[in-house]
């Protein structure tokens, strides 16, 4: 089983699974931790310059799959190199309150 299989594998029964799946976050301490996130995922419309490709608004998005995301940047089951290193240090906790905080927000 490839890697990437297995984290797609993963997100799948997460998203399946909404975030009943994980344990709460906090939305409140998550809407602090998402500070650097909402920079380029709170803009409507937002397009990176280089290379050129659209940024997703998340808010609103489940929280189950927030968290599988962000964990398999943070772990390199993901690759994008400026979501890895914003994902980098957070600890299980903080991704679970910016899951949190996300689900909350209409999309």
């Amino acid at each position: 089983m490839t890697k990437r299989f297995f984290y797609g594998l993963v997100t799948g029964l997460l998203v399946a699974h909404g975030s009943s799946v994980l344990a709460a976050g906090d939305a409140a301490a998550g809407r602090v931790a998402a500070e650097t996130c909402l920079g380029c995922h709170g803009v409507d419309g937002y397009f990176n310059a280089y290379p050129n490709y659209h940024v997703p608004r998340i808010g609103g998005q489940q929280a189950g799959y927030v968290t599988a995301a962000l964990k398999a940047y943070r772990d390199g089951g993901r690759k994008h190199d400026t979501m890895h290193a914003n994902a980098s240090n957070l600890t299980d906790d903080a991704i679970a309150d910016i899951a949190a905080f996300f689900a909350s927000q209409g999309k």
